[in-house]
């Protein structure tokens, strides 16, 4: 399903309550042996694609960025851009690589990732960590044929960012 970009606020509110809290057992894929949870942050927001020919020169929808709030104990505390990008209000912002994947639990949710930080700035909270994991995935994958190059589909998505630090 086709999602405008001017609805997605609407969406996300419909699509919000259903992700459940709770954290699901870690994929061996995605741990990180000897690193320690700092943060946890809830993400409520879009996997922005764009319509583009593939190496064959067959239309595809082609993730573009992630665009979404970082939200801990009811308050949203960041952001999450392209990059991909966290910042926190704090001024503390990190860049990750990613490293490793697993699947999300059904085939509209978004993968399970392992990110390793690749640029820092500030002195905050996230000035620290070294690893992201993204967790508890829903939503968020593109469905369905794209007709024109160049056009943008916004897919609501939730997920648990989990920040780690080596020795913590």
């Amino acid at each position: 399903m086709k999602i405008p970009i001017s609805a997605l606020a609407v969406s996300l509110l419909v699509v919000g309550p259903f992700i459940p809290a709770a954290t699901a057992q870690m994929p061996a894929a995605i741990s990180a042996p000897g690193e320690a949870p700092i943060l946890t942050v809830r993400a409520v927001g879009a996997q922005i694609y764009e319509c583009r020919a593939d190496g064959g020169g067959k239309l595809v929808w082609q993730l573009r960025e992630p665009i979404a709030a970082l939200i801990f104990e009811g308050k949203t505390i960041g952001r999450h851009y392209g990059g991909p990008t966290w910042e926190l209000a704090d001024g503390s912002a990190i860049t990750g690589k990613v490293s490793a994947r697993a699947p999300g639990a059904t085939a509209k949710d978004i993968p399970l990732l392992k990110l390793e930080v690749v640029s820092r700035r500030g002195s905050g909270q996230l000035s620290g960590v070294t690893t992201i994991q993204r967790i508890n995935t829903k939503g968020g994958m593109a469905e369905g044929p794209c007709e024109a190059e160049g056009e943008l589909l916004g897919v609501p998505y939730l997920a648990d960012y989990v920040f780690l630090q080596k020795g913590a």
